[in-house]
């Protein structure tokens, strides 16, 4: 099989979708791997490791898209990149197509095979390929909001855990999945006040048993989101819905009771994103703006910030897929990989992924009438 890696281009983006390890892996097991110049080079792969792991380097993305059969990227094609696309291709990548529907439709006429990372699903509700990255992405979001809250940025001068005498920063995180989990081990690590809210109880307990009671916990509803808002300094939205676009549950009349000067982490922008006044998403270059005196913070790629980390532990997950679809071609390994078959969203020209069926309000057709199984 021919695979290609294009550079990453969306705003900020330092990851590269093959570590030199995964190509070597790759090309020893007779596949051909062509490799964008300097697609890695911001997080320390330079060419010279790609072609010593028996990639073919080649100058531009036109090429890496014109020759390989499947496309492996971190991030969503950019509009620069959708005609690049061959027709019949497959891409595996972070998709999010809830929210982009110029994208979703470029997929479907040119029948493209996309494979997203974000929707491939155990049976027992494990999301494989986003864990690393939410991980990152909860570790990383305490980290954003201490630096914003100080007052060399917009924030009120608060350092987040405080110091004896001085009461730390108190910490919303709304969602107890694993974006939450790990921000609220570094919130409650250094120091701050946390709160989770879910709406599982179950997931609540687990979050208590893992804390000792360390973090609060409280049910998420309208009546929580409002009274743990007003004391909050900063809040983390954790919320997922996978493939579906995030509930509107930050409203604009909760924002105006905060205190100025706090911070709003909204990780689920991939998704749409959970704050009202969020219309669309920020970027690495300009990734803040204030309303209501509260500091918005929506970066959709926020483990480009540590690039290398999340390029090294995306491959720890990714490799074994993309090896099973290069080895075995796509049939078989949908056939062979349940939690694969969950990630496909577009197929021979139709959409097959029934939550971004719903959200962008198009015709759903059931893979298995396509292939057969």
């Amino acid at each position: 099989m021919i695979i290609g890696v294009p550079k990453e281009i969306k705003n900020g983006e330092t990851r590269v979708s093959l570590t030199p390890a995964s190509v070597e892996a790759l090309v020893e097991s007779e596949h051909t791997v062509y490799i964008q110049e300097n697609a890695g080079i911001k997080v320390g792969f330079g060419d010279e490791l790609y072609q010593h792991a028996g990639a073919k380097i080649v100058n531009t993305a036109e090429e890496v898209y014109a020759k390989s059969e499947i496309v492996v990227k971190v991030k969503e094609p950019q509009p620069s990149e959708y005609e690049m696309l061959k027709p019949g291709q497959t891409l595996l990548t972070y998709l999010h197509l809830a929210v982009e529907p110029k994208l979703t439709e470029v997929l479907l006429k040119k029948k493209i095979t996309a494979i997203a990372y974000e929707t491939i699903q155990c049976a027992d509700g494990r999301l494989p390929l986003l864990h690393p990255m939410s991980e990152i992405a909860g570790k990383m979001s305490v980290q954003i909001a201490a630096k914003l809250l100080e007052n060399s940025e917009a924030g009120n001068g608060l350092l987040i855990g405080g110091v004896p005498g001085v009461a730390p920063a108190e910490v919303l995180i709304v969602g107890a999945g694993t974006v939450g989990l790990n921000a609220a081990k570094i919130a409650s690590g250094v120091g701050a006040g946390v709160t989770i809210l879910d709406i599982s109880p179950e997931k609540l307990n687990i979050i208590d048993n893992i804390f000792n009671g360390r973090v609060k916990t409280a049910i998420s509803n309208r009546y929580n989101l409002c009274k743990f808002a007003k004391s909050a300094d900063v809040v983390v939205s954790a919320v997922l819905n996978p493939g579906a676009k995030a509930p509107k549950i930050i409203t604009k009349d909760i924002e105006k009771t905060m205190k100025k000067g706090s911070v709003i982490i909204d990780v689920s922008i991939d998704q749409g994103g959970i704050v009202e006044s969020i219309n669309e998403p920020t970027s690495i270059e300009r990734p803040y703006f204030i309303e209501h005196g509260v500091i918005h913070y929506a970066v959709p790629n926020i483990p480009a910030l540590v690039g290398r980390t999340a390029t090294v532990s995306l491959n720890n997950y990714s490799l074994p897929y993309i090896m099973k679809l290069a080895d075995k071609g796509f049939i078989a390994a949908v056939k062979s990989t349940p939690e694969m078959y969950k990630g496909v969203n577009t197929y021979q020209g139709k959409l097959v992924n029934t939550d971004v069926a719903a959200a962008l309000e198009l015709p759903y057709t059931e893979l298995s009438v396509l292939i057969g199984f």
